[in-house]
């Protein structure tokens, strides 16, 4: 998403003070933005990279109740409209440092300047965590995804492939098993990581499995149209012909930053109201603990983030 020139500078120099400030332009700051400005409160988003986050780069969005189908561009640039419409500024720069365990949260950002509020949203999202193959970024929505349940659907009656072993990866290839034509799950070791019952339904499933295998390379111009792979006990190469390939080795939420309650890996704990472990800081999305991770329930983590944060200023008022 382009900046103009007001948003690439002079946007953050010195002081700046909110009620809230919401981390994070993906679709739960955005809609976090949406319902705290409309419930009366001063707000900024704070982003550092492009508004959308991953969502942006979905290239057919078909399950957005209400929306037949669209991209993730084009929801995430309507959302952001919607905020900028309501009055929410957005400050494009990183968070150098913070400082959310006080009353005051304050933010130190990367050109120096810095924000306050009161409360704060956490919605930094989650990373894929990639093969690191060279074309994998380039064939990113072309025949590369890391969401069966968003992109399943595109390759209805197509082969496919899931990469990885454990409880995601088993669910995605049953999943797709029940749309594609033809369904493999790629797995570097020779038995699956997932759960008993899962593994089972896999085994018995039409589901072909490829054992101790790695995908090596990805092929293809416009869209990929096949892989290479990689035996990894006799380094043997072998070619299969897939329409898409389905990334499911695991995520990396963006929760450094942040010295709240988290599990072990690294997502932020928070009750139904989205409270984290400190008063008056709040995470939304995929950074938080969920069993779903998709751009509606995004959305509905920041709905339910924002109301709590209303709520909770208002009492302090």
């Amino acid at each position: 998403m382009t900046l103009t020139d007001g948003e690439k500078v002079g946007y953050n120099i010195g002081m700046k003070n909110f009620d809230l400030v919401i981390l994070g332009a993906g679709p739960a700051g955005l809609t976090a933005g949406i319902y705290a400005a409309r419930g009366g409160l001063k707000c900024a988003v704070i982003e550092q990279n492009t508004v959308g986050g991953q969502a942006s780069a979905a290239a057919a969005i078909e399950n957005f109740p209400g929306v037949d189908v669209t991209d993730g561009f084009a929801l995430c640039y309507n959302m952001q409209q919607q905020c900028k419409a309501l009055g929410v500024e957005f400050i494009f720069d990183s968070v150098s440092s913070l400082d959310i365990s006080s009353p005051q949260k304050t933010f130190v950002l990367g050109d120096g300047g810095e924000a306050t509020s009161r409360a704060v949203i956490i919605a930094t999202g989650a990373a894929h965590r990639k093969l690191g193959l060279e074309d994998e970024d380039r064939l990113c929505g072309r025949g590369v995804s890391y969401c069966a349940t968003c992109d399943g659907a595109l390759y209805r009656g197509k082969t496919v492939a899931v990469v990885g072993g454990g409880n995601t990866a088993a669910e995605e290839a049953l999943y797709l098993s029940n749309l594609a034509a033809k369904t493999y799950l790629i797995h570097r070791r020779d038995a699956l990581r997932a759960d008993d019952i899962l593994a089972r339904r896999v085994l018995s499933s039409n589901v072909e499995v490829v054992w101790d295998s790695v995908v090596a390379e990805l092929h293809g111009q416009q869209n990929l149209t096949q892989i290479t792979l990689k035996n990894v006990k006799t380094d043997v190469l072998t070619s299969v012909l897939v329409d898409c390939v389905f990334v499911a080795i695991g995520q990396v939420p963006n929760s450094q930053l942040f010295d709240v309650a988290k599990d072990e890996a690294g997502y932020i704990l928070t009750d139904e109201q989205m409270q984290t472990s400190i008063d008056g800081v709040y995470a939304a999305g995929d950074v938080r603990k969920k069993s779903l991770r998709q751009v509606v329930t995004a959305c509905a983590d920041g709905a339910i983030a924002a109301d709590s944060a209303i709520k909770a200023l208002m009492t302090k008022a």
